[in-house]
């Protein structure tokens, strides 16, 4: 893991800064250069970049146009002029929703009404497929070309029921009022990724998994014989219910490429001809992850047959025959599994502890490193920018718990001697995921004002093997709760933080771990849940389908499992409610509805819990529009002054509903 101890711009310990220049004010007090609204301007997100000839497009979201997802060209600029949208909402994450065919052309799905369109320059896009029997029905996404046509996953939803297969559209536009023209090469399984064709279309690999497994749990590798464009005589050549099986890739010799964790790391496996599997490389660290989007790439091929890998957050080139790996000298410690390789090029995005997620073109031939677009166009000065430092603490059980500190960080001041800053505890969503430690301008926000943030791996996170992952089975709301609360408390114990002013903040899974955190301990002092899970019998019906059986193996089958899922909801215990609580969720959420922050509202309400609900209109699954991500900052700033009793300069007062005196220090 990388070390950042040596970094130039680290600072001392925060609360041993002092200078004559600077002013001594509490922490949480302390002015700060950057505005919600430099943190809002600076989440665009950078996504699926491909390399075009000798250009290089990707996708970019920008929230000063309502979230809008845009192709970009590195030499033309926009390739989508407005109100196009190039998002998919297959499995409502979506994904890779574009393709590049050649220099001019691309085609990709529009977000309102999720056909695919044929855009040529010069020219408005076209459509190339029908129009749904209802909005949204018909969803694509992960494309490959082969010849004249695109082949793609499809998602069908009709009067309740979901469909799912890889299927052959004509690129020549002719499906578009002719919906048999679309052609369905396989389906079969409830879910599926990264159809794969060998070099001339007669053979195809695919990944395969049903519920209730999601597909870090277990997937398949599926082969087929392709005859008349149609899939024949399926086998399943690794994966199964255990193991997890993520992007194949066909060489040479009709072989196949693969990662699978079998090993209890997601590791480069090889498949020969003959039907035997090796490993490319044997180690301790993950050159995979979570499925969260299609479409993504966690390794691609160069021209001489090696391969560019991500492994451990590096950028590496894997020898497959002798298992060596060259790490590439990058300005980055993070890498995005969104690969491209073409040429004597590769594609990538990137982020380090200075550095925002940026898109990177690195030449192989001379290993130099160009930067074609970051998702922060100006960035404010390093002195106000946290360091982040990666940190293992241990639970009393000796169970390690991984984060990532970022101290309170601001030239300009300093607090009084014998204070402590507070700090909010941060609980990532999927749970199935990891937050590593990369320039976040919403950190900074907070921590250039003097609030601390910790960063949480509790066990669920991936990046750590598959056991650390699977600590959270049939546990959640429990180990990631005392993850929490552990790496928090060790850091009040080495003095690094007050223990009387720690907040706790996640979205979505992170939002239910804050829920269960403030129902079942009262370690925090204030809690803000952006659309996070309040309950769970109500939740796993009313959510998308692609999580829609999750929670099975994150707590129990339904409905065997029935009391338990009521027994560990933090709406079954608002009583015990122990501090403050900010709820902020987007209207049109479909992966966790509005009625879960709706109930938890009201349960405060009735109880008199201080607390504070905004609900944004035109948001789904996150907040994507300009004004609403400013609004929702300033207001949790607000509310951390309110519970810590500080002033925060510059931000108007959020009003708490039942808060009849300001909020005691425990």
């Amino acid at each position: 893991m990388p070390d950042y101890s040596d970094s130039p711009e680290t600072p001392a310990p925060h609360h041993e800064i002092r200078s004559a220049e600077r002013r001594t004010a509490r922490y949480g007090e302390w002015a700060s250069p950057i505005s919600a609204a430099d943190v809002a301007r600076g989440g665009l997100r950078l996504g699926f970049p491909s390399i075009v000839g000798d250009d290089v497009w990707w996708t970019e979201g920008r929230p000063a146009e309502g979230g809008r997802q845009v192709v970009v060209s590195a030499v033309r600029g926009d390739l989508l002029a407005p109100p196009w949208n190039a998002r998919t909402r297959v499995h409502e994450y979506g994904g890779r929703s574009w393709l590049p065919l050649d220099e001019t052309r691309f085609v990709f799905t529009e977000w309102t009404d999720q056909r695919l369109y044929l855009a040529e320059a010069g020219s408005d896009p076209t459509p190339i497929t029908p129009v749904p029997s209802s909005p949204a029905a018909l969803r694509y996404a992960d494309f490959v070309r082969v010849t004249d046509e695109l082949w793609c996953v499809r998602e069908s939803h009709d009067s309740g029921r979901i469909h799912r297969d890889i299927v052959a559209i004509p690129l020549d536009g002719s499906a578009a009022d002719d919906p048999s023209r679309i052609r369905s090469i396989v389906a079969g399984s409830d879910f599926l990724a990264y159809p794969t064709p060998n070099a001339d279309g007669t053979r195809l690999a695919w990944i395969a998994w049903d519920h209730p497994r999601m597909p870090w749990d277990g997937t398949e590798l599926r082969i087929a014989t392709v005859r008349d464009g149609v899939a024949h005589g399926w086998t399943t050549v690794a994966g199964g219910a255990t193991e997890s099986v993520l992007q194949p890739m066909w060489t040479a010799d009709g072989g196949l490429y693969f990662l699978s964790d079998r090993s209890g790391w997601w590791l480069p496996y090889r498949l020969d001809a003959s039907g035997s599997i090796r490993p490319l490389v044997e180690r301790e660290e993950e050159f995979g992850g979570p499925l969260w989007q299609l479409g993504m790439r966690f390794f691609a091929a160069t021209q001489d047959g090696r391969l560019v890998v991500v492994h451990a957050g590096k950028l590496g080139i894997l020898d497959p025959t002798s298992g060596d790996i060259v790490d590439l000298d990058i300005p980055a410690n993070v890498v995005e599994p969104m690969l491209d390789a073409a040429e004597a090029y590769v594609c990538f995005i990137g982020a380090g502890p200075l550095l925002p997620p940026t898109l990177f073109r690195f030449d192989l031939r001379d290993h130099t490193c160009r930067e074609i677009r970051r998702s922060v166009d100006v960035l404010p000065d390093v002195r106000y920018v946290p360091i982040p430092q990666r940190r293992v603490f241990q639970r009393t059980d000796g169970q390690p718990v991984h984060a990532v500190v970022y101290p309170p960080r601001n030239p300009d001041f300093s607090a009084p001697p014998e204070e402590r800053p507070p700090y909010v505890v941060i609980a990532h969503g999927g749970p199935t995921s990891s937050s590593p430690p990369i320039l976040r301008l919403e950190y900074a926000y907070f921590t250039s004002r003097g609030i601390g943030i910790l960063d949480v791996d509790y066990g669920g996170s991936t990046g750590y093997g598959r056991a650390y992952r699977e600590r959270l089975r049939g546990q959640w709301g429990v180990v990631d709760v005392e993850d929490c609360v552990a790496a928090a408390q060790s850091l009040v114990a080495a003095g690094e933080a007050d223990g009387t002013r720690l907040a706790i903040r996640g979205a979505s899974a992170g939002g239910w771990t804050v829920l269960c955190a403030v129902t079942r301990t009262n370690v925090f002092s204030a809690a803000v849940s952006y659309f996070g899970v309040a309950e769970l019998v109500k939740f796993v019906t009313q959510t998308h389908d692609f999580e829609s059986h999750y929670v099975e193996g994150l707590v129990g089958p339904l409905p065997q499992a029935r009391d338990l899922y009521l027994e560990r909801a933090p709406l079954s215990h608002v009583d015990d409610v122990c501090c403050p609580v900010l709820l902020i969720q987007g209207l049109e959420d479909p992966v966790v509805p509005p009625s879960q922050a709706e109930m938890f509202c009201e349960a405060l309400a009735a109880k008199g819990i201080p607390h504070a609900y905004l609900a944004f209109e035109g948001e789904q699954h996150g907040l994507r529009r300009e004004r609403n991500i400013v609004t929702a900052l300033e207001a949790e700033l607000s509310f951390y002054g309110q519970v810590f009793g500080v002033i925060p300069p510059g931000v108007p007062r959020l009003e708490l509903s039942g808060l009849r005196r300001p909020p005691h220090h425990r």
